[in-house]
């Protein structure tokens, strides 16, 4: 440590050339820090160890339907309270890149959801229309509906009456209780009885059961005995946690993991290259200056150390401040999720692995700058050979 101020004057002897460096090093970890904690998200295991409500869903896939009858089975469990069950729809608001989850539900659907806030007389209104619809506060505001209008929307999987039109009234809009999680307010319901009756193609189906439990404890045990009701059956079930199963969901779309390393793959290339030249120029700038350390008694080992460690911390400055960002980023993002990525920071994992990189990624740049400072031959660095 007693070089310390050495290689910190070394390190910003170019003060622009390494603020730049850096700039870059730490946009580098900020896109890291996210994009990690996203897979690492999308990768969590899903106990439903400790869980109060369970998504219950079909083995094979989520796009398979289950029988509406199991609701009936289900509720007879004990430790079962409550079970509501949903069907996605999957339909679009005037132009396909107006998409939003949007499905049919069952008359107690927000007594299950109960982070949902929703005015008694919208409830009861909602559940009274037959074509009513209900959505989140953020969805309603930005396309500035209001109560009583008609919401045109198009199926792109359920036609009804050979029609893709299924237009909606308006009667309830939600918010969430916990303002942190305003991005579950994107989203629309419509009555199931009015979704079954009308399309054209399934009947008595559904996507999923939400089941309440009434002791968080039991959890485990319920969902065994959810799952063995059809056991063996052409619709065998899988129990797991909600956060599991909207990721599930996401990963339908895309590859997450692929993606980030694809990413991330780029990106650490690209900075390879760019701190690379940065710890070459700042090296070959610097050989008069480190033949007249060896002039004064440095070793050629001790040369080499100072280089390393100045192209180490030039990496683990930037990169931990990156990190720094992406964890104050990271719980706007989970809320803005609305519940699939369900970590509020950047996790010990992406830590760990961000560090093993901050300090790899300075050795790999460093390594041959530094080895050239050791070889450096002091009668020919100070004669400018």
């Amino acid at each position: 440590m007693k070089y310390l101020s050495l290689v910190w004057a070394q390190l910003f002897r170019s003060k622009t050339r390494t603020l730049l460096t850096l700039l870059s090093v730490v946009a580098t970890f900020l896109l890291f820090g996210m994009l990690d904690s996203v897979r690492v998200a999308f990768n969590a295991g899903g106990s439903v160890d400790g869980a109060n409500r369970l998504i219950v869903a079909s083995r094979l896939s989520i796009t398979q339907s289950l029988p509406v009858r199991l609701q009936a089975e289900i509720e007879a469990i004990p430790g079962v309270q409550q079970v509501t069950y949903a069907m996605w729809f999957g339909g679009i608001y005037q132009d396909q890149r107006n998409f939003f989850p949007n499905f049919s539900v069952a008359p107690n659907f927000f007594d299950v959801y109960g982070e949902y806030e929703v005015p008694p007389d919208q409830l009861q209104a909602f559940r009274d229309t037959r074509t009513g619809a209900a959505v989140g506060e953020a969805l309603a505001n930005k396309f500035g509906w209001k109560i009583g209008d008609t919401i045109p929307l198009q199926a792109t999987i359920f036609p009804r009456g050979g029609s893709n039109d299924w237009p909606l009234e308006l009667k309830a809009i939600f918010r969430a209780k916990d303002r942190g999680n305003v991005g579950a307010e994107n989203q629309l319901m419509m009555n199931w009885a009015y979704f079954d009756e009308s399309n054209d193609y399934i009947k008595n189906q559904v996507s999923w059961f939400t089941v309440q439990l009434a002791n968080a404890d039991q959890a485990s045990r319920v969902a065994q005995a959810i799952d063995a009701i059809s056991a063996n059956s052409d619709r065998e079930t899988k129990s797991q946690t909600e956060s599991a199963f909207q990721q599930a969901f996401a990963k339908q779309f895309a590859d997450i993991g692929l993606i980030v390393t694809a990413i991330m793959g780029a990106v650490f290339f690209t900075l390879l290259l760019l701190t690379g030249n940065t710890m070459a120029q700042a090296v070959r700038e610097r050989i008069p200056e480190l033949a007249t350390l060896k002039t004064l008694g440095f070793s050629d080992g001790t040369v080499l150390v100072l280089v390393m460690v100045e192209s180490v911390l030039l990496v683990v400055i930037g990169g931990l401040v990156g990190l720094g960002l992406a964890a104050a980023i990271m719980p706007g993002v989970s809320a803005a999720s609305g519940g699939v990525i369900a970590l509020p920071t950047v996790p010990a994992q992406t830590w760990l692995i961000g560090l093993g990189l901050m300090i790899g990624i300075g050795i790999i740049v460093g390594v041959l700058p530094a080895l050239r400072a050791q070889r450096l031959k002091i009668v020919d660095a100070l004669a400018g050979r």
